[in-house]
């Protein structure tokens, strides 16, 4: 076994065996690559190495007197052998491990270097003459010898650990107050998991069991604790436990719950109805209380959690490509989308940072997120709003942006359906002037983020973003005509978990109240997806359409699986709170707010759908209309929105958009009086 002394050299504090500093300076300098903490295990591996063959002589004689009556003849082989060793070990980064934590991986350098030195030593042996007294045999039985040594060393590093596991078990096992846990999942986080469990004595979980999706893993043991049945098993599992004074008062989910689709909110109304609480783990990239740290943490279950899908692949690369080293401007910076665009794209490296909004105080959040996460990223924050044409020009032109992100417009459909000139001024007006600075200034691609609300739209706020995409549409197309045009490309998306005005944030402050949940229909459905997985797709889709120049005049719709019941949504941040919906919390049924469809859809009826190589991204081909159509009715759009005149604005849209349904409302569900309310 090895010494504490070396096994401390190996793992912080690195004391090491005492050598005088100059002498241990000089056996530095002549090794090279050999570290100083690994100075120690380097000796000991050198000793190993003499051992090995002196083994594998008296091994092959058969006969431990070859050491009295040969001694000088093999001890010139052994020399020689130990000295390969000392030469071939540290230059393949043996000592620049922390074995106390070897994986498979990092044994392979044992065979490495092992095979290495044996190889050469063989090599040496037949053509060095004082060599000959070891017979080439040797070398093979000397070789597995090494092997097995050198395994043996670095295992007796991790023996304290392996008793430290068995005492912990057995005290956990005394221990009365552990509350049982069933996990979900036997994956690799639930190994590592367990591993932590085993590791912390003062760790207050039992796990009795593991549920999986996979039937065939019935039976099999991860580090000790049984996998009982998979998910569909769940009432049969927990019955059996129970009869076996085992019922477990907390279910663990081990993976993201997106990986389980519907199965996890069943598995959750389950163990509701059982009166067992859930969580899931705190993933171990998530950054964590550093009192904590080296322990699995658990964490409460959210809506986003629920919801959030498994995620589609990205191409990380290919992200930084689109933007690092580059000049990117964000417009509506400040806005749940905005913000998140202005954060990922910070992280990705760009050369300058532009961030505009409206909004004092929204500019001055994601200012003070940029500059305490993102500290040498160059960044400037103006306040500008995009209706104003000549404000844009100058911030386009003092800054000259490479790359233009478009999320600023006006979103809320009730109040925008009785605002709709100042809908039209912003959403479109004000998007012609991004692009126009745009195009003026040579941007390599402008990004517009737009909405499923414009697919057959009913609202004034759907159907002013369809213009805006139709308008972006048509001067991508346009640029074909250029050389080194900029493109134009857009991204729909349906409704983001968590953003601004949005439904959670609504939900949430109900059930602060007590409730109840205002639900404006018991049929309407909506796309959802959480904000991060949002914006990772709408850089992913500009990175492919910029660099291979894809869905030119397309439209980008990101993939956002099956819509989801609002109504299933209340009843989820009712149960996810403790409480019951209908008995402790109720629903109301408020009716269709103006403007509002029953369900959303992410392609229109004169769209056609096509493929897309963008992971997680679809494409729709609307039919374009002329830039020159397009410039001649929006500039009368333009007019009947700054001198106010509704009924010519909506004779201006219905002309431009002819399957515009505006000033028709969806008949009413039975109920109160429609009230303005915050939601989808």
């Amino acid at each position: 076994m090895v010494s504490d002394e070396l096994r401390q050299e190996t793992h912080p504090p690195l004391t090491g065996i005492q050598i005088p500093g100059g002498l241990r300076g000089s056996v530095n300098h002549v090794l090279g690559w050999l570290p100083s903490r690994g100075l120690s295990l380097f000796l000991v591996d050198l000793l190993a190495a003499g051992a090995s063959l002196v083994a594998a002589i008296v091994f092959q004689r058969s006969s431990l007197s070859v050491l009295y009556a040969d001694f000088r003849q093999i001890l010139l082989p052994v020399i020689v052998f130990v000295g390969l060793c000392a030469l071939i070990f540290p230059s393949l980064g043996m000592y620049n491990k922390n074995w106390r934590y070897a994986s498979i991986k990092d044994l392979v350098a044992i065979l490495a270097a092992s095979a290495l030195a044996s190889i050469s030593f063989f090599l040496l042996v037949i053509y060095v003459p004082n060599l000959s007294a070891i017979e080439p045999g040797v070398v093979g039985i000397g070789a597995f010898i090494l092997v097995c040594l050198l395994s043996m060393i670095r295992i007796s590093f991790r023996i304290d650990e392996v008793v430290d596991f068995s005492l912990t078990g057995v005290a956990r096992a005394a221990r009365k107050d552990l509350i049982p846990v069933l996990l979900v999942e036997a994956g690799h986080s639930a190994d590592l998991y367990l591993r932590a469990l085993q590791r912390d004595r003062n760790a207050s979980y039992l796990p009795v069991g593991i549920l999986d999706s996979n039937p065939r893993n019935r039976g099999v043991l991860l580090r000790g604790v049984p996998v009982l049945g998979d998910l569909n098993d769940f009432d049969k599992v927990i019955d059996s436990l129970e009869a076996n004074g085992k019922r477990p008062r907390h279910i663990v989910f081990t993976e993201t719950l997106g990986r389980f689709g519907g199965s996890a909110a069943t598995l959750i109304d389950r163990a509701e109805r059982r009166g067992i609480a859930f969580s899931r783990l705190r993933a171990p990239t998530e950054l964590r209380n550093p009192k904590t740290e080296g322990r699995f943490e658990l964490r409460p279950i959210e809506l986003t959690d629920l919801l959030e899908r498994s995620q589609a692949a990205l191409d990380r690369d290919a992200l930084r490509r689109l933007v690092v080293g580059r000049r990117v401007l964000v417009t509506g910076a400040g806005g749940s989308i905005g913000k998140e665009l202005a954060l990922q794209i910070a992280a990705l490296g760009p050369s300058e940072l532009v961030l505009l909004d409206s909004c004092e105080y929204n500019l001055y959040a994601v200012e003070l997120e940029i500059k305490e996460g993102h500290p040498n990223v160059s960044s400037t924050y103006y306040l500008c709003n995009i209706r104003e044409e000549n404000r844009v020009n100058e911030i386009f032109d003092a800054h000259r942006p490479e790359l233009v992100f478009h999320a600023a417009a006006l979103k809320h459909v009730p109040l925008v359906e009785l605002n709709p000139c100042e809908g039209v001024l912003t959403n479109v007006i004000g998007t012609m002037h991004v692009a126009a600075a745009a195009k003026r200034t040579k941007v390599l691609a402008m990004v517009q983020v737009s909405t499923d609300k414009v697919v057959n739209p009913t609202s004034v706020m759907g159907a002013t973003k369809r213009l805006a995409e139709l308008y972006c549409q048509a001067l991508d197309l346009k640029s074909r005509e250029e050389p080194d045009g900029p493109r134009f490309m857009t991204v729909r998306f349906g409704n983001v978990l968590g953003s601004s005005g949005s439904l959670v944030p609504l939900f949430q402050r109900q059930l602060a109240r007590g409730g109840p949940l205002t639900v404006t229909h018991p049929d309407m459905q909506r796309f959802f997806m959480t904000i991060r997985e949002a914006v990772e797709l709408t850089l992913q889709a500009s990175a492919y359409g910029l660099e291979q120049c894809l869905g030119r005049g397309e439209i980008f719709v990101l993939d956002m699986g099956e819509p989801v019941r609002i109504i299933d949504v209340a009843r989820r941040m009712i149960r996810l709170a403790g409480l019951t919906p209908d008995e402790d919390v109720k629903i109301e049924i408020v009716g269709l707010r103006p403007g509002e469809k029953l369900r959303e859809e992410l392609f229109d009826s004169c769209e056609k759908a096509v493929a897309s190589p963008v992971p997680g991204v679809l494409g729709a081909l609307p039919n374009s209309v002329e830039l020159s159509v397009l410039n001649q009715g929006l500039s009368k759009l333009s007019y009947c929105a700054e001198a106010r005149d509704v009924a010519g604005l909506f004779a201006a849209m219905g002309e431009l958009l002819p399957n515009y349904r505006g000033g028709q409302r969806p008949a009413r569900a039975p109920g109160p009086r429609p009230r303005i309310v915050v939601a989808a």
